[in-house]
């Protein structure tokens, strides 16, 4: 009889903490990434009672669909024609909605899936269904993301970082960081040491160049730096007059093109060998900063992405395409910079 109770005791026992680790277990779970959301293909486009095409010259412009992000009404992520009509549409699952701020990036892969950035949460790689096809969870993560060539993925986190953490890592498709630079091994040392705004180095961008170094763009230092393989800098851009740098791209004639956040916010081409600005386009009012994107189109004309619009403009600089919100009248800056439009990406008729 006091074996058949021991043996309830112990039952009793396994059970309560089974049932306690459970219970731990539903308290501390994070949102799952594989959560699908959904997407929605419209073939004739639907017209959003939310965006406007309001400038569109079909000589001038290059045409093809632009693959957005939008956070005013509902953290979505949509592509548009050139009409402005919406032909496709992810909406982020509700598990995943408080992961959009700073920076809710998407681009188009060449598998023809969408490469989704999720501030403080991870990255999610969806195909045109809205099925999650890859995961990756890390909550030091902002801004950026890319898939590299040999199927990697590199991205980076600004968002209050500190001076230990890893500015860009690189994660190989199991997940397993194969890369990674910290600021504080090239910059613990003045001026740098005493800033801190919305974190030490707010990096926002990463980019994998040609000739296998990788250009970072640490905002709050007010500069690019080119590192090498084994992470030493080879270079810094823009000491003298960038502002906030945003989104910088590398041109095919060596030229840098990015995001100048010095007021009037602007999108600025430098010369890579003199360091000089060679093209800029500054008509931005201050209710579409902060602008945050900036990209070379094939035909020469440049897409700029603001807060409340997006637009094309040729070398020359006339507005040959411009999408925008149909109502955005927050201006409160803070709130102002968590809404909206983040990151644009055109895509060409001939990939479609």
């Amino acid at each position: 009889m006091k074996l058949l109770l021991n043996k309830h005791k112990i039952l009793a026992l396994f059970l309560f903490i089974f049932i306690l680790l459970f219970l731990i277990g539903c308290v501390t779970k994070k949102p799952d990434t594989s959560t699908p959301g959904k997407a929605t293909t419209y073939p004739a486009g639907k017209t959003d009672p939310n965006i406007e095409v309001q400038i569109y010259d079909s000589e001038k412009a290059y045409k093809g669909t632009t693959l957005l992000t939008d956070r005013y009404r509902k953290p979505r992520v949509i592509e548009v024609d050139m009409q402005g009509k919406v032909i496709w549409e992810y909406v982020l699952p509700f598990p995943l909605r408080g992961y959009i701020n700073p920076g809710f990036d998407a681009e188009l892969l060449p598998n023809g899936n969408i490469l989704i950035v999720l501030p403080r949460k991870g990255i999610i790689e969806i195909d045109r269904e809205g099925k999650t096809v890859w995961t990756h969870d890390d909550p030091k993560i902002s801004h950026d993301a890319d898939r590299l060539s040999n199927g990697n993925t590199i991205y980076v986190f600004g968002d209050h970082d500190e001076i230990n953490d890893a500015q860009v890592k690189e994660v190989n498709p199991k997940g397993e960081i194969v890369w990674s630079w910290h600021a504080k091994e090239h910059f613990n040392k003045p001026p740098f040491l005493d800033i801190s705004n919305q974190g030490w180095t707010h990096t926002n961008t990463v980019i994998r160049l040609k000739n296998g170094n990788t250009l970072i763009s640490p905002r709050n230092f007010n500069l690019l730096v080119e590192v090498d393989p084994d992470g030493e800098p080879v270079r810094l851009i823009g000491q003298n007059y960038l502002r906030h740098p945003h989104d910088p791209v590398v041109l095919d004639n060596g030229n840098i093109l990015v995001v100048n956040q010095q007021r009037p916010h602007r999108a600025i081409e430098i010369d890579s060998k003199t360091g000089e600005v060679v093209w800029e386009f500054p008509e931005f009012d201050r209710m579409n900063s902060p602008v945050r994107d900036v990209d070379r189109l094939p035909n020469g004309n440049t897409i700029i992405t603001g807060t409340k619009k997006i637009v094309e403009v040729t070398p020359d600089g006339k507005v040959v395409w411009e999408l925008r919100y149909k109502k955005f009248n927050i201006r409160d800056g803070l709130e102002r910079s968590r809404k909206g439009f983040f990151k644009a990406q055109r895509i060409p008729l001939s990939s479609l």
